[in-house]
């Protein structure tokens, strides 16, 4: 390519290329100093400086290109085995060097083909909480913000909820109250309300864990 010959000109001596000619030379003035004496060039005319920044800038270029590819496929392999917030991905492909701009272009492309959604992960991630671990509003929100989800997306998820904390405080406290019946009450007190704080079941705790033991003491 033509603009290769002002950065291969930096670098090595000016030597005749596919069979210059006398005539070529009287074509191009440039070309008077390709003789059969390599000569090494020291200074740039305004149009090789030009052709010099416009190949560095191409290279710059496909460099970018290549890192761009390289984050797209670690990002696209780490969300084969788990969904990833945006904030998580965007950690993924700032790993690679490129600038904020390019960054933001490869979180743009995966958003809009679906592949990352805020939104849809805040709403799996209350539902596994919920029907799964058992969790409360509170773990599960802490749950939502460790995975760096926007805290208007992570409220709109919670307030998807129905109020039923005490309810599914209560069941979870029934439940693990039967691994406990032979120890003395005080104990299993403590402990019952220590699993049902650690699960986000707050100011319902301490209601759910008596109510529990009370009907497995009856």
């Amino acid at each position: 390519m033509a603009a290769d010959n002002g950065g291969d000109d930096t670098l090595a001596p000016v030597i005749p290329l596919f069979g210059a000619t006398d005539a070529d030379s009287s074509a191009d003035p440039r070309a008077k100093r390709v003789e059969t004496t390599p000569q090494w060039r020291t200074t740039w005319d305004d149009d090789d400086l030009h052709d010099d920044l416009s190949s560095m800038a191409d290279e710059v270029d496909e460099c970018t290109q290549i890192e761009r590819e390289i984050a797209e496929r670690n990002l696209t392999r780490k969300l084969r085995t788990r969904q990833l917030s945006v904030s998580e991905a965007r950690s993924v492909v700032a790993e690679r060097d490129l600038d904020e701009t390019m960054i933001e272009a490869v979180l743009h492309d995966f958003v809009r083909r679906g592949y990352l959604d805020d939104r849809a992960l805040a709403e799996q991630l209350v539902r596994a909480g919920v029907e799964r671990k058992g969790q409360g509003r509170t773990v599960i929100a802490q749950s939502l913000a460790k995975r760096k989800i926007p805290r208007e997306i992570v409220d709109a998820a919670l307030a998807a909820l129905p109020d039923d904390d005490a309810e599914r405080a209560l069941e979870f406290a029934r439940q693990k109250a039967r691994s406990m019946r032979g120890l003395e009450h005080d104990v299993a007190l403590r402990r019952l309300i220590g699993q049902l704080a650690r699960r986000g079941y707050g100011a319902a705790a301490m209601d759910a864990a008596r109510q529990a033991l009370d009907e497995l003491a009856q």
